[in-house]
């Protein structure tokens, strides 16, 4: 992967922010896990053990960053983006577990009054800091992770708002603790577990609709296809599907040209489309847009009709019958489940024009009678004018 590429900066980014979050996550972490214990507070220690989790999942986002960002090869021709979303479904496994655990402990104390603790006012001083830190910490995450477009990194930065919340209520816990309320320690630390245990359920929840390909939203699709219609040259769209990778948006759309275009300016409106898609979606990626010369749903398909070559072989003996000795231009247009079949002649191809314009019409004449033909154009060249045709 070419240095400077925008994965390879993607990457860089990612890893950047995921280091300063894992640095100060095991600094905060082992003051509020030795602090919970100096303090007495399960509250504390279990906002530690949440921030450990967050430590753990810094190493897991390192990993699939880098992962994630590899160019696209052989064998993953669309990219390794889905490392990503697995790496989102990790961390969520990782925050579930950890909040049954606080749970069940925190539980467990309540409903056995001489296991609770009595925490000690240096609980607040290091819930207040835990606050101050992880607050900060999301912002700066989150606005790197809109910057370079990545789930990971915004479910990474979501994991230290849900500390910054959790912080609070060990802060409420043990305040009221403190104020004679001893249980609420306990509540404090079953509460901070709920808020883990549901911010794991729905990174998991949400990974798991990307994993099996969910599209963009009835109002998103409809404003991609109201683009897509509005396009120079496009006649109708349809069979708009869409699926997210990673922190990138993938779609295939078909859309109705006019039938007798050429293959150029087909793919200049495919390429037009695309930019369209893309001013309404600016997560768009790759982009697939299918040229239908009519509409497939309504219509008969042509995949029973003879292909070029073999078209070729049954047209060759209708120009050596009328004497032509140059095989003219063939085009053919596969519509309605019948073919059209353009001859092009040069201007000379019978002499004079006159002779040429014969020639034309006979060749017309010849070719007529082949199976699934439902019209023969002869067009002719002719010297200072444009073509002429004969059908």
């Amino acid at each position: 992967m070419p240095a400077g590429s925008p994965s390879e900066q993607r990457y860089f980014v990612m890893r950047r922010v995921t280091l300063v979050g894992a640095v100060t996550n095991l600094l905060l972490a082992t003051a509020q896990l030795v602090g919970g214990v100096i303090s007495q507070s399960q509250a504390l220690i279990a906002d530690g053990a949440h921030t450990l989790s967050d430590l753990s999942s810094d190493f897991v986002v390192l990993f699939a960053a880098r992962k994630a960002n590899a160019a696209a090869d052989a064998r993953h021709p669309y990219g390794h983006g889905r490392i990503e979303t697995l790496a989102t479904v990790a961390i969520g496994l990782v925050l579930t577990g950890v909040a049954l655990g606080i749970v069940l402990d925190g539980v467990g104390r309540l409903v056995a009054p001489e296991e609770l603790l009595s925490p000690t006012p240096l609980a607040l001083a290091l819930a207040l800091a835990a606050i101050f830190s992880k607050e900060a910490l999301y912002h700066y995450t989150i606005r790197a992770a809109r910057r370079v477009r990545s789930s990971m990194l915004q479910a990474n930065a979501w994991h230290h708002r849900s500390d910054v919340v959790s912080s609070i209520v060990v802060l409420v816990g043990v305040g009221a603790t403190l104020a004679g309320l001893r249980f609420m320690d306990a509540v404090a630390a079953v509460l901070v577990a709920l808020l883990i245990g549901r911010m794991g359920l729905k990174m998991i929840w949400d990974s798991a609709f990307e994993l099996i390909d969910t599209g963009v939203d009835t109002e998103t699709q409809e404003r991609l296809l109201e683009a897509a219609r509005n396009t120079d040259g496009v006649r109708g769209v349809h069979e708009l599907r869409t699926r997210r990778m990673a922190g990138t948006l993938l779609a295939d759309i078909h859309v109705l040209v006019g039938p007798r275009i050429s293959v150029s300016e087909g793919h200049r409106i495919s390429e037009a489309v695309g930019r369209a898609l893309r001013e309404v979606h600016d997560d768009l990626g790759d982009i697939l847009v299918h040229i239908d010369p009519e509409d497939d749903q309504e219509r008969a398909p042509s995949g029973h009709l003879p292909g070029r070559a073999h078209v070729l072989q049954r047209l060759r003996p209708c120009w050596e019958a009328v004497g032509l000795l140059e095989e003219p231009e063939v085009v053919l247009h596969y519509l309605g489940g019948q073919l059209e079949i353009e001859l092009r002649l040069p201007a000379d191809a019978g002499g004079s024009a006159a002779t040429a314009a014969e020639l034309a019409e006979q060749l017309a004449q010849a070719c007529r009678g082949m199976d699934s033909v439902r019209r023969v154009t002869v067009l002719l060249a002719v010297a200072g004018a444009g073509p002429r045709g004969f059908g």
